[in-house]
């Protein structure tokens, strides 16, 4: 999700501030300290006394209330989310064992979280070492859970263990109830603690779990409004990853617009893959989706697979229903395993012809969608976010399963291994056509010379880690921002034109772009194969354009472009997306600029002193265009004043799907998109 944070470089997204290297810090701060004091007299400041006194022990769960973002990754809206997951997840687990077969999910009125399940429900009996009930211990023991080896769970995604309890701890309140079968058990947290033991309140015939909490505003300072859609896209993966089970999601926070979704595929993955493909409108090119599985020890693995007509790549990785965005020992497998079959096949049966080319990776994975899905008692995950697997054993399975059994499909389906090789010999001529533009691009274009695109007005400053370039929708915006910037830091670069659909083009056309060519040339790190990171001139790429339907299809254009071509640039953290303010409240000499509805009337209430009679001058901004210089500077420029929203790779993939919806070739899907999203500019003046 994108977030934002005023005042300076405090920049939406960066996430784990807590985790900044403290040793170093603190040597930093030491060494300073020694520095100042040296030769001098001192005397010692007790405060600043290290002993056994100074050694704090974190009891409960006070350590995840003072360093949440260790254990959620952030507290903005994606930690936010991340609780609900968390508790989903455990319910999952549930269904992973073959005791749940149900999930309900519900968003009440002042976004309180239920989750219901149909499972065995958590253990309430006495723990044999904690004295108190099971389910107690596991929402206020860190660490404390049925998934470290006492056989509750074979497989679970929740291998950390730490998920109910971190939830409680971020939580205002949180309430649990078990069905037993028997009984009815009961107890109320707040914040992570508890006044009354776990008691029971009646008599059932049902077993399961009911899990009711609300994000603690104290922790999630940023927003504690869930979004509809990241919930409802996280269930429905979960649905698709485990077949059969069925997640009931409803949001009840508008009684008089109650929405919600019953997710059940009983073709699992499969069904996934064609979710995919009707979402962004692609037509895929075999008549059903391949599928393969397989097991070996305590390991198992499926896998859903099928071209499309798109130029695109989506391989979506999981491990135990987790989401590996970074890939991992699994998504290696299945692309190795997947070149070395079609090459294999390819020479079988004369289609690659003596002495021509091997297909690459990028050939056989243009216009394929493909889920990869694997289970295992122990997952290795790399990173806290759990972004990517490292089980060694999990490629060398995957590889061969891919191997045996897509040779098997392959061998026993020749129309549709006619149409996957000629997608994949397409895609080789392509590339190949492509490294000609690109060779041939270097020779004639200014790409090939050190030289900087006409309309940039560069920074002073070269490769310090402030250096900045903003690109500017239109010559007018343009000119202000030349006239309000910093010039020893701050670049400018404006865009003119309707640049290219990358949609419906490959690289080779890409190289030839006059519109793109500048982009390209004034950040110098090259794109595609060529891409260099290291040659990046400016720390921080800044996309500037209007708050409107023109603006919004630039900054969608733009990010297509970097996370197609440039992707490192939205990895290391260097894209940002300025935000002009939509309003200028003013009365007398006292002004402020808003960034919504909302602030606008605040400050008109501010500043009217809440009369109705007194006047205050709206300005409503329509473009950068409208802004003098300063006023720029002011509000969208300057470090100290400036909202900037940091993309992430999560954001650049919802904006090339959104693309693609948009700027595809098939109707249906953006009339469906508009459709659906056509509420939200109800209240715009553009």
């Amino acid at each position: 999700m994108l977030s934002d944070k005023k005042n300076g470089e405090n920049v939406g997204n960066i996430e784990n501030a807590e985790n900044v290297d403290a040793v170093k810090i603190l040597k930093e701060l030491n060494e300073q300290q020694i520095n100042e004091t040296e030769g001098k007299i001192s005397t010692v400041d007790e405060s600043n006394v290290y002993d056994e006194s100074q050694i704090q022990v974190l009891e409960g769960l006070e350590a995840v209330r003072i360093r949440p973002g260790m254990y959620i990754g952030s507290t903005g809206p994606r930690g936010l989310h991340h609780l609900v997951y968390e508790i989903v997840d455990n319910s999952i687990d549930e269904a992973l064992a073959g005791y749940c077969s149900e999930i309900t999910v519900d968003i009440l009125e002042g976004d309180i979280i239920r989750v219901s399940d149909n499972g065995r429900g958590i253990p309430t009996g006495i723990h044999p070492t904690e004295g108190i009930s099971a389910a107690t211990v596991v929402y206020t023991v860190l660490h404390a859970g049925g998934k470290f080896g006492g056989g509750g769970y074979k497989v679970a995604g929740g291998l950390h263990g730490v998920g109910a309890s971190v939830v409680n701890a971020l939580s205002e309140w949180l309430e649990l109830t078990v069905y037993d079968g028997k009984n009815i058990h009961f107890q109320r947290f707040e914040r992570g603690k508890y006044s009354e033991e776990m008691k029971i309140i009646g008599e059932t015939d049902k077993t399961g779990t009911t899990v009711m909490f609300k994000a603690d505003p104290e922790i999630f300072q940023e927003t504690t409004v869930y979004e509809y859609d990241i919930l409802l896209k996280r269930l429905r993966e979960q649905a698709f990853l485990n077949a059969g089970i069925k997640i009931v999601f409803t949001d009840r926070r508008d009684k008089e617009n109650i929405q919600g979704e019953t997710l059940h595929y009983e073709g699992g993955i499969r069904e996934f893959v064609t979710h995919i493909h009707n979402t962004r409108g692609y037509e895929a090119l075999t008549e059903n989706v391949i599928y393969l599985n397989g097991i070996k020890g305590d390991m198992y693995a499926e896998i859903a697979l099928q071209y499309n007509d798109s130029y695109n790549e989506i391989i979506m990785s999981f491990a135990n229903n987790i989401h590996t965005p970074d890939g991992g020992t699994h998504e290696n497998g299945f692309r190795k395993g997947l070149v070395k079959t079609l090459n294999d096949y390819g020479r079988r049966f004369d289609i690659l012809k003596e002495g021509a080319p091997k297909l690459e990776e990028k050939d056989v994975c243009e216009g394929l969608t493909a889920i990869v899905s694997v289970k295992l008692t122990n997952c290795e995950f790399e990173g806290q976010t759990k972004g990517r697997l490292g089980n060694p054993e999990v490629r060398p399975f995957v590889e061969k399963l891919v191997m045996d059994k897509l040779m098997d499909f392959l061998q026993e389906n020749p129309e549709a291994s006619r149409i996957i090789f000629d997608k994949a010999l397409q895609a080789q001529r392509a590339r190949e056509a492509a490294k000609k533009a690109r060779e041939e691009a270097r020779r004639k274009t200014p790409l090939s010379s050190n030289s900087l695109p006409g309309k940039l007005s560069d920074c002073s400053e070269k490769g310090t880690d402030r250096t900045e370039i903003y690109i500017v929708e239109g010559d007018s915006a343009g000119g202000s921002a030349k006239g309000g910037r910093d010039r020893r830091f701050q670049a400018i670069l404006p865009l003119w034109g309707k640049m290219l659909n990358v949609e419906k083009s490959r690289i080779d056309k890409v190289y030839n772009n006059d519109k793109l060519a500048p982009v390209v040339l004034a950040l110098g790190t090259g794109i595609g194969e060529d891409f260099d990171i290291t040659k990046l001139r400016y720390a921080k790429v800044i996309i500037m354009a209007d708050a409107d339907v023109d603006g919004s299809h630039i900054r969608t254009l733009l990010l297509t472009f970097f996370f197609r071509y440039m992707r490192p640039l939205i990895e290391e953290g260097h894209v940002f997306i300025a935000q002009p303010p939509l309003f200028e409240c003013k009365r007398g000499r006292e002004k402020h600029y808003a960034f919504n509805e909302a602030e606008r009337d605040k400050y008109i209430a501010q500043l009217s002193g809440g009369d109705p009679n007194v006047k205050v001058d709206v300005q409503r901004y329509k473009g950068l265009g409208e802004m003098d210089s300063q006023q720029l500077w002011d509000t969208t420029m300057n470090p100290e004043t400036r909202i900037m929203l940091k993309v992430t790779m999560e954001d650049a993939v919802k904006a090339d799907e959104i693309f693609t919806i948009l700027m595809g070739d098939k109707v249906q899907p953006r009339r469906e998109f508009i459709e659906k999203n056509a509420r939200f500019a109800e209240n715009l003046d553009i």
